[in-house]
């Protein structure tokens, strides 16, 4: 009884099909390559025939004339052939990079159209893992399973033609006695291959996944001198690799020489049958005949044995591409974010009217982040947000820029559900500075970019004037063109934060959300930001989510949160006046200038 589908697996070969289905985009390439391979698989029984006649007729009758034009035959023919498979192996190699190509630049587009969710549970390394080397798994897929599997298929077919038809029909029947062995062989492996092959995937990703993490956490490791309990981890995690590829190879060591075996056993057998056969020929001109067509069919008996053995082992590469391949179409069939495509355009100018009604949230089933939020914000307004850890704060961020879907109630721009516009139309309208700023890997133009491609260096110059950053920026050794290294590790924590600003100056959005952006610095650094964010408000709808009093107390509106719900609104004073939660967390090391600060 076969083996019931697991949630994971695919349908035999449905896999290694969707890789195949890349290949029609290039109908000529496939074409021609096809025609290289048929004319050189054809021209593979050239040579036993001329060994045949040289062996059965030429040499018998002493044909010096023959001896000559057939050797030249041959070697004419080994020429072609090599010609063929040459042209071939380049219009392969071209056809197959093309493919990757397209595989690669699908895969990673994918990636940036999945929605937050689906990073929350995946990991940085198995996502790269699969982009990088689950990719090249299936690579092999195509080098071989178009290279070597065609070509086999074609001479098996060609070579088996000949020896039935131009050979001997009873050596031939003898010759396909391993043939059902071989083919059950290929059949259990091929049963059993996918879910080892899948757990070698597993455990690389699990491997790479924890290299990821203690790469990004080296200081961290170092700082608490955790080297050689995080080289414990890493062994263990290197040994589950190490051990799955050793079943892999097990099995694969049982499998190749049994298939081996087989196929020696077909010549074994090919051999003495036609031994006997020949010896019972009475006629000596008969005798040499027979003997001619037996050394010819011994020829082409190894032309046929050989890409059989080419098929067994692309099995095994077939098996590790499908394994690779489930992983890619995995990411490939991932539901994408709504509204990347389709929506409404937010009409210009935008005027930053933000309205949350009664929105309900939660990231996961049991736990409701946000309960029946109801805030707005009038255009040109500040809005701080304000509450404990937890208390929803960061999440109506994420919601407003559609990092995630509300799950309940509305929230509009200009009067327009923002879950009836595009993404790229209402992202497009929002500056958004961090906590901890990211920067890219380059220089600090490259990351000033991001914002406005088409900037002049008079608006980066003028966008870090206003962020309080043209000082240090004109210190680096190659200014602009200085080089920030991986998240901008060469920067301050400061620096970073001020580059980030006057990336959104350039962006000049008609909305700004500013999430801690001044909680990870010291005084001297806040008061730089601080003044920046405060000419970077000017005239903009802006949140401020802020632990320090000065941040918030000049906002238009202030929202105090607590278990996902707005318990209290109002401005500084209102609030202080009231004595409820907002003055209380003033009151406390929440608001960290509070003690410094008079509240009536």
């Amino acid at each position: 009884m076969a083996r019931p589908l697991r949630e994971n697996d695919s349908p035999p070969m449905k896999t290694v099909l969707r890789v195949f289905s890349y290949l029609k985009r290039y109908p000529l390439l496939a074409s021609a390559q096809l025609s290289c391979a048929i004319l050189m698989t054809v021209l593979v029984i050239v040579y036993p025939e001329v060994t045949k006649k040289i062996t059965g007729e030429i040499i018998p009758a002493r044909d010096f004339d023959r001896l000559l034009p057939l050797s030249i035959l041959a070697a004419t023919t080994f020429f072609a052939t090599n010609l063929f498979n040459g042209l071939r192996i380049i219009l392969n190699n071209t056809f197959e990079q093309k493919v990757i190509f397209d595989i690669r630049s699908d895969l990673y587009r994918k990636i940036q159209r999945l929605p937050m969710r689906w990073f929350d549970n995946k990991r940085t390394g198995d996502v790269m893992t699969r982009v990088t080397e689950d990719v090249t798994a299936m690579e092999r897929v195509l080098i071989d399973g178009i290279e070597q599997g065609l070509v086999a298929v074609l001479q098996v077919l060609v070579v088996g033609g000949y020896m039935f038809l131009f050979l001997d029909p009873k050596l031939a029947a003898v010759a396909m006695i391993p043939m059902p062995f071989l083919a059950f062989g290929a059949w259990a492996y091929t049963r059993t291959a996918p879910e080892r092959h899948r757990k070698v995937r597993r455990t690389t990703s699990s491997m790479n996944s924890l290299l990821h993490d203690n790469i990004d956490g080296i200081q961290q490791i170092k700082t608490y001198t955790r080297e050689e309990s995080e080289h414990s981890r890493f062994n263990e995690a290197s040994n589950k690799v190490r051990e799955a590829t050793l079943h892999l190879m097990r099995v694969w060591a049982a499998y190749n020489p049994s298939m081996e075996f087989c196929r020696n056993a077909g010549y074994v057998l090919v051999l003495g049958f036609g031994a006997w056969s020949v010896m019972q020929s009475p006629d000596p001109k008969a005798l040499e005949e027979q003997t001619g067509i037996l050394i010819a069919f011994l020829v082409a008996l190894n032309m046929f044995y050989e890409p059989i053995t080419r098929l067994n082992q692309l099995n095994q590469i077939i098996q590790a591409g499908r394994a690779a391949g489930e992983r890619v179409f995995e990411i490939v069939d991932a539901e994408e974010e709504v509204g990347l495509d389709g929506g409404k355009i937010l009409p210009e100018p935008v005027r930053g009217h933000v309205v949350f009604d009664q929105v309900r949230f939660s990231y996961t089933e049991r736990i409701a982040t946000l309960k029946g939020v109801t805030l707005e914000a009038e255009p040109g307004q500040t809005v701080a947000l304000v509450g404990h850890t937890g208390a929803g704060k960061s999440t109506i961020i994420n919601l407003l820029t559609r990092f995630y879907e509300y799950d309940g109630g509305c929230i509009s721009v200009d009067g327009i559900d923002i879950k009836d516009l595009r993404k790229d139309s209402l992202r497009g309208h929002i500056g958004y500075v961090t906590q901890e700023s990211f920067l890219f890997n380059g220089t600090v133009r490259e990351n000033l970019r991001l914002a406005n491609p088409d900037a002049s260096d008079n608006e980066f110059w003028e966008a870090l004037d206003i962020a309080n950053a043209r000082d240090f920026v004109e210190a680096l050794p190659e200014k602009l063109e200085t080089n920030v290294g991986e998240r901008g590790v060469k920067l301050s924590v400061g620096e970073k934060q001020r580059i980030s600003i006057a990336r959104v100056v350039l962006k000049n959005p008609p909305i700004l959300l500013l999430d801690e952006a001044t909680a990870s610095v010291d005084t001297q650094t806040e008061k730089l930001i601080q003044a920046a964010l405060e000419r970077l408000m000017t005239a903009r709808t802006s949140f401020v989510i802020a632990h320090r009093l000065s941040t918030v107390r000049n906002a238009d509106r202030i929202y105090v949160l607590d278990q996902g719900k707005v318990i209290e609104e109002g401005t500084h004073d209102e609030l202080i006046d009231r004595n409820g939660e907002y003055a209380r967390l003033c009151r406390t090391s929440l608001m960290v200038e509070a003690e410094n600060e008079a509240f009536a």
